[in-house]
This record gives C-alpha cells, sequence and structure tokens, in this order.
C-alpha cells in the first residue's frame, strides 16, 4: 500500500488541521519537532520523497492517544503503520533498541531455529504438549535473559500464569516451537517477517488442538485478536486476554484474593486499553485484593500516558523523559506500588526507576495475583 493508498484507506483527507492530536500526543511534549498533524499534512501534500525519509516517522509511539481523541477519528497509528512499510523500502529504518537483538531474534525464529526455552514450564506446573488452552508465552524467556540487570523477571510471570491457570484446573500446552507474535515486526516496517511469524504460530497452535490461547501479553493478544486475521485469515481458536479469564474467575468465587498490603495504582498498557478497550478487568481485580487499598492516576483508562517507547526502537531521551513523569504521576497519587499489566512497560518503567530516587515499587499484575490468591 502507497501513501495515496493509505490516505484514501484511513480518510486522512477528513483532518481539520485542528492540531488535537499534536496536543494529545507525548512525544510532542518531550520532542517540539514531532508532530502527527505535520506528518498527516505532508501526506496531503503529496510530498511523498521528503516523507518517507523523515525520521520523525520512527518517533512515533503508535500509542493511540492522537485516534483517541481526534475529532474526525483518523486512525493515525495505522495510517504510520503503512507508511513506516514504505519507508523501510526507500531505506529509511529506526535506531533498534539493545543493539537490535530482539529483532534478530525474530528473524532467526522464521528460518525455523530449534528452541528450547520452556524447561521453566515443567518446572512450574502442569503442562502439555496438546490440548484446548494454548498459552501463548511469547517473548518472556528472552526477556528473562536480556533484562535481569534491571530486576525484571520476566519468566516469573509466565510462571504464576501458569500456576493461575493450573488452579483454574486448566493444564494448558506450552510450546518450544512458539515464535514471537510479530508485533514489532508489523510496526516497524517489515510486514513480510511478520507474516512469516504468525503463519508459523497459527499452524503450531491448530496442531496442538488447542480451542482457545491465552495471552498475557497485550500486545500478543492485541496482534493476534486485531493483525492475524487480516493476514493470515480466519484462525479457528478463540483468543483471551488472561485479566479477562482470571477477573471472570473472580466474579464468581473460584478464585479469591487476600494477603495484599499497601497502596496500588494502575498503569493502562497502550495496547491492553486504548487498543484492546480493556480497562476495568484489571481495576476489577485489584479492588478485590483484601487489605489493600487502590487509587487512580490523574491520567488514566483512555487518557492514560505510553510507558514511552514501543518495538524496541528510537529509546531516547524523550522516552526517559515520559517514563520519569508517569512514574512520579503514579507516587504522586500516594501509591507505594505501581501495578503494570504488559512485559514491556515494566521493563521501561523498571529501567527509568533505577536512574532516579523515587520511593515506588513496580509490580506485575499477574504476580501480585498470584501472590494473593487464597491457597
Amino acid at each position: 500500500m502507497n501513501i495515496e493508498e493509505a490516505v484514501q484507506k484511513y480518510q486522512t483527507y477528513y483532518c481539520l488541521d485542528c492540531g488535537v492530536c499534536t496536543g494529545s500526543c507525548p512525544v510532542s511534549r518531550v520532542q517540539p519537532t514531532f508532530s502527527p498533524r505535520l506528518i498527516v499534512e505532508k501526506a496531503m501534500l503529496e510530498l511523498g520523497d521528503e516523507l518517507l525519509h523523515d525520521r520523525e516517522l520512527w518517533s512515533c509511539l503508535t500509542c493511540s492517544r492522537c485516534y483517541e481523541r481526534c475529532p474526525t477519528n483518523i486512525n493515525f497509528p495505522e495510517f504510520m503503520r503503512v507508511l513506516r512499510e514504505e519507508a523501510t523500502k526507500a531505506g529509511t529504518t529506526p535506531v533498534l533498541a539493545h543493539h537490535g537483538m530482539l529483532q534478530t531474534i525474530m528473524e532467526l525464529q522464521t528460518q525455523g531455529i530449534h528452541q528450547k526455552k520452556t524447561g521453566w514450564a515443567h518446572e512450574a506446573g502442569k503442562v502439555t504438549d496438546k490440548g484446548d488452552t494454548f498459552f501463548f508465552v511469547g517473548c518472556m524467556p528472552y526477556f528473562d535473559v536480556i533484562f535481569r540487570d534491571i530486576g525484571v523477571d520476566s519468566l516469573t510471570i509466565s510462571r504464576q500464569v501458569i500456576k493461575i491457570l493450573n488452579k483454574a484446573g486448566i493444564v494448558p500446552v506450552v510450546s518450544d516451537e512458539e515464535a514471537c507474535c510479530g508485533h514489532d515486526m508489523l510496526w516497524n516496517g517489515k510486514p513480510e517477517v511478520f507474516r512469516k511469524l504468525a503463519r508459523r504460530n497459527v499452524d503450531l497452535i491448530r496442531q496442538s488442538g488447542a480451542k482457545r490461547v491465552v495471552f498475557n501479553c497485550p500486545e500478543g493478544y492485541y496482534t493476534f485478536k486485531h493483525h492475524y486475521p487480516e493476514h493470515v485469515g480466519e484462525l479457528g481458536f478463540e483468543v483471551i486476554q488472561f485479566y479477562d479469564f482470571v477477573e471472570r474467575l473472580v466474579a464468581d468465587g473460584a478464585l479469591k484474593l487476600s494477603n495484599g498490603s499497601g497502596t496500588y495504582t494502575f498503569h493502562d498498557p497502550c495496547r491492553l486499553g486504548r487498543m484492546a478497550r480493556i480497562f476495568e478487568g484489571p481495576r476489577n481485580i485489584l479492588k478485590k485484593v483484601a487489605n489493600s487499598h487502590f487509587v487512580e492516576m490523574e491520567r488514566n483508562r483512555e487518557n492514560a500516558v505510553c510507558c514511552g517507547t514501543s518495538g524496541w526502537a528510537n529509546c531516547s531521551s524523550g522516552s526517559k523523559q515520559i517514563q520519569v513523569e508517569r512514574l512520579r504521576e503514579a507516587r504522586a497519587t500516594g501509591a507505594d506500588t505501581l501495578i503494570t499489566a504488559c512485559p514491556k512497560c515494566q521493563i521501561h518503567l523498571s529501567c527509568a526507576l533505577s536512574n532516579i530516587d523515587l520511593d515506588l515499587k513496580i509490580k506485575d499484575l499477574t504476580a501480585l495475583i498470584a501472590e494473593t490468591m487464597e491457597g
């Protein structure tokens, strides 16, 4: 899809030039040279060559805050995604974080490398190779290795998902052959790599006999739910967000949460909140934790602020400003613990917290559920 086709598909010609997108954008606040409105304007003026070589294409967090507030409902994140595909063809690419290590892993997975990344799962609880419920682990085993130095133990979260599923009487399928969902490749201008990863995962899940797939990661859930059908067709299985599942267990009394302590506030991940429209489930879970108190940050739900970077690319000083501002907003509520519901949010915010003096803890929601569930 070229720029002209993208303009037609996402109807950017409805832009009122009102500037609400730029005024809503967290990047524009810390990086005045970035403006969603200006990018739309360049596309409308058919400044294709200039636009596709504009480094600002990669500054966008694709957090959807502009889309949330646009009076003419222009889906700027999806428009930006298509522009990045065209920019990549023209030779413009993002600055990759962590030396491009994670992108390299994704590229290797498309080549059918043999992985041994689920030994931990057998230690965590009961898992199987065939069954009705597939637990999509995603990139957590790789995150666990790469980000251990900032105190983020990603695999403990995956272990706790298995523990909670087992508590509900479910023995999930976990597979060494699972690949990354492809989210980062799709948003960083490489749809062909994304499609290879998607086909591999869909084939694997079908072969397992699973009728439903549970996702702890919001990016994996959103990608399977919204982008997989578009690129690989009908999936043939149900896509379930883990916190929706847990909320039902808690509401039915099948899972009781106790032994909490302190005051919690919640950070809405972009893919879970604005993009998947899952706002209340995590809050309903938090409010059921006994002996604790829940408070909201000033900017929450649809108005929540992104964790500051996306797709393991273009992590800048501006990203750090956004993260630090969010952490201070959390502390201003009086909360002693910031609850996250996305592995990347936990990593990015923990990284920022390690570089400032702020009396605040960061905990993943799954970890809190596992720690407080009775029995």
